[in-house]
């Protein structure tokens, strides 16, 4: 990848104001090192969590940029360059499982005198493990949770982390860990859990959103609620995991008011909700179809979205119609497995008969389903792995003779600090280290070299075989049904 000069960060530093003194960068790290190797993808999710911090902090008259270096396909010196180059007062880091070592070394090599604050999902699963990293020398607070309000106190005055709960940092000199505390419980909510019908969020922040899908559509990204009831434990957000999370939902009339806004603003036709809950609670779904309804969406733009198959599965045909006549486009439903003592040990509380009769019911209605799948899930027999293939042909099959359509993603199981199951694992005696040693899968020699393009950046495992299929057979299993999949895709574009 060619050097990028000084004059070129303004185009690769996302909303910030190059006329004033930068007080915040926040950093999307790549999840791959591309000067290494060049990405594959040429479009990846926008960081929106990191795009409603960095909104609030700005509406509080702080100067922020966003730099996100796995859209614009960046290597990691290349991001501490920009990074430098900026001068920013504080650099932010979303920390996640995966992409740690990359951000530590990012981490490493600001500047002296940039303040370093760090969050995400591994920050508060591990944060003992990021403020003894000697790498996070600059680490200045540690946020655990939602940032918005305290965020931009920090950027108001630093000094102000020990008032503010779930904020910790490492004094060096004493080798101890403080934490900030509100002795209001009132205000203590107030910080944790920001009011999201008040949030917005200024797109500036976001590279890729909206974007121009490969249906010539103009698409955005919303989150219509924050936090999930359930507890699937593979997943580093499951609510016995997130005691201190406030599950929250947006009203209605506030999420159409967004959808409004971007399809006027923005030219926006096509929507994405990528929260947990749109399509995973009877109390979600019935007054937002209602208002969808009244607003009539479905003649207007089209939407996609998660869904619980085991909500779905309750819901009479009426209301698949309804969903249907409003503009769902494709609905992201988390299959798993095609085994139901593996769904079991997951806590999915679904089978795979009412995952088949969930999709038929949405693909006859025209609406597409996008299954995600993991193998070589811990106890997982190799009878259990042949039960996801049979039940992998058995959906695509019925996509075949229905109007919706099928596609599946596979993945090949690794545990993430934060999920019920890590516990499990750490107790049965597997290392920790071992098992945040995240590397790259390269799944070439089973054919599936531009099966993966669409998906490559996310191939990533432990090197450890976890259930009773070894390692490369599992991953010939991945390959066949990304291979498939790829020629299915393609063949319903030709």
């Amino acid at each position: 990848m060619p050097d990028r000069q000084l004059a070129d960060v303004p185009d690769l530093i996302a909303g910030a104001d190059p006329a004033r003194p930068l007080d915040l960068l926040l950093i999307n790290a790549p999840l791959r090192d591309y000067s290494l190797r060049p990405r594959l993808t040429d479009y990846t999710l926008p960081v929106i969590g990191m795009g409603y911090i960095a909104t609030y902090a700005e509406q509080a008259g702080h100067n922020v940029g966003l730099l996100d270096a796995e859209a614009h396909g960046l290597g990691v010196e290349e991001t501490i360059r920009l990074a430098n180059a900026a001068r920013p007062r504080w650099v932010g880091l979303n920390l996640l499982a995966p992409t740690y070592e990359l951000s530590a070394k990012i981490a490493a090599g600001l500047d002296e005198g940039v303040r370093l604050m760090v969050g995400g999902h591994h920050a508060k699963a591990a944060p003992e493990t990021v403020l003894a990293d000697p790498r996070m020398s600059r680490l200045a607070a540690l946020v655990v949770g939602e940032g918005e309000t305290r965020v931009t106190a920090l950027l108001d005055d630093a000094a102000r982390r020990a008032e503010l709960p779930g904020v910790m940092w490492r004094d060096r000199l004493l080798g101890t860990t403080a934490e900030g505390i509100e002795h209001d419980p009132a205000r203590a909510r107030h910080w944790r859990s920001p009011d999201i019908e008040s949030l917005s969020l200024n797109r500036a922040f976001l590279p890729q959103d909206p974007y121009v899908a490969g249906d010539g559509r103009r698409e955005a990204n919303l989150v219509g609620a924050r936090g999930c009831p359930y507890d699937c434990f593979f997943c580093g957000a499951a609510v016995s995991k997130n005691p201190d999370l406030t599950i929250r939902t947006r009203t209605p009339d506030n999420i159409l008011t967004e959808m409004h806004q971007l399809a006027a603003g923005e030219g926006v036709t096509a929507f994405r909700f990528v929260d947990d809950l749109f399509l995973g609670a009877r109390r979600i779904i019935h007054p937002m179809m209602d208002a969808f309804t009244a607003d009539r969406v479905g003649d207007r733009w089209v939407w996609d979205a998660t869904g619980r198959i085991n909500v779905l599965d309750h819901e009479p045909d009426s209301m698949l119609d309804t969903l249907a006549a409003s503009g769902m486009r494709e609905v992201a439903l988390g299959i798993e497995s095609g085994s139901d003592r593996v769904l079991a040990a997951m806590d999915k509380r679904i089978t795979a008969a009412m995952t088949l009769r969930v999709a038929e019911r949405l693909m006859r209605r025209g609406v597409n389903v996008k299954g995600y799948f993991i193998l070589g899930y811990p106890g997982e027999a190799p009878e259990d792995l042949t039960a996801t293939l049979d039940h992998v042909r058995r959906l695509w099959d019925l996509s075949d003779r229905l109007p919706g359509g099928f596609r599946a993603s596979a993945f090949e199981f690794r545990p993430y600090p934060g999920s019920p199951v890590w516990d499990q694992l750490v107790a049965a005696g597997h290392d920790p280290a071992a098992m945040t040693a995240y590397a790259d899968v390269d799944l070439t020699e089973q054919g599936a070299d531009e099966a993966m393009r669409q998906r490559d950046e996310f191939a990533f495992s432990v090197g450890i075989q976890f259930a009773g299929t070894p390692l490369p057979e599992l991953r010939v299993a991945l390959a066949r049904i990304a291979r498939e999949q790829h020629d299915r895709t393609t063949a319903a574009v030709a």
